[in-house]
């Protein structure tokens, strides 16, 4: 399936600029600035439609990826089992004929560098490595090996890009941590998930505060790119759209749930802005 590069790209800043429009929405709501919403567990509620237009984007390409009698789950119904913990709550998730297709993490890092890169980290690491263990304990029935996607949207700043010293009290550190910003922390994090094949594609996109208003963005590492992330995602959708034992032709259909902070922002569509 081939991505148009002009339409692509006005739809990937579309995403960017409902990610910044949003958390400046959400900051003018709240009688505060922006650096307020960085703070506390509040981040983890609030964040999940900042996102919404990369879901939005990633469920038209698949929508028009072929699978047949497909649903895409954003927000309601994303429970899988885990197998050192009971379930886990996925960003959205593709399930065709019964069978996981896809999940996909949607993630994104606003201030406070410092306190929140190693939870990043632990996650990532640690939910693809239950989900993993879930899937060769037979979690997911009779599903063949599902595609794991990571995405994460990263403040391009100053703080993200200076050089950040790393305490070696008893052992070094690996040589490529020593000194490295939190961007390439994260660059070198998400690198190292795909050589471990702990994921199947990852992406990482830096966008500033004031340049992203306008969907401005950089994506530094040319194999953590969105496009070959989705390319990658697109090329197990096709493959089994074209696996798929015959039936009725039933495009994907989306079900998403409700922002139960915020009900009165609409969902948005990755064809633009609303």
């Amino acid at each position: 399936m081939a991505l148009p590069a002009d339409d692509f790209s006005e739809k990937l800043s579309a995403a960017v600029r409902w990610f910044w429009k949003q958390r400046l929405k959400q900051a003018n709501a709240q009688g505060g600035n922006e650096d307020s919403l960085d703070r506390g567990d509040r981040r983890a509620v609030t964040g999940g439609k900042h996102l919404d237009g990369f879901r939005g984007l990633v469920a038209d390409l698949l929508i028009a990826s072929g699978l047949n009698r497909a649903t895409i789950y954003w927000r309601t119904k994303t429970e899988l089992p885990g197998w050192f913990r009971p379930e886990k709550n996925w960003d959205l998730l593709v399930v065709a004929d019964e069978k996981l297709v896809a999940i996909v993490e949607f993630k994104s890092q606003i201030g406070s560098l410092g306190n929140n890169f190693n939870n990043r980290a632990e996650e990532s690491i640690g939910n693809a490595t239950d989900l993993w263990e879930a899937y060769e304990h037979g979690g997911f029935r009779l599903s063949e090996r599902p595609w794991l996607g990571y995405l994460m949207l990263l403040e391009d700043s100053p703080s993200a890009t200076r050089l950040v010293k790393t305490k070696q009290p008893h052992f070094g550190v690996f040589p490529e941590f020593r000194e490295a910003s939190y961007a390439l922390r994260y660059e070198l994090l998400l690198t190292k998930l795909l050589r471990k094949r702990l994921y199947d594609a990852a992406c990482l996109i830096m966008s500033s505060r004031v340049e992203g208003l306008r969907g401005a963005f950089r994506e530094p590492s040319s194999e953590l790119a969105f496009r070959p992330f989705v390319t990658s995602l697109l090329g197990r959708a096709i493959a089994v759209a074209q696996s798929q034992p015959p039936g009725p032709l039933q495009p994907p259909k989306i079900e998403i749930g409700p922002i139960e902070d915020d009900p009165s922002v609409q969902n948005p569509s990755a064809n633009g802005d609303q």
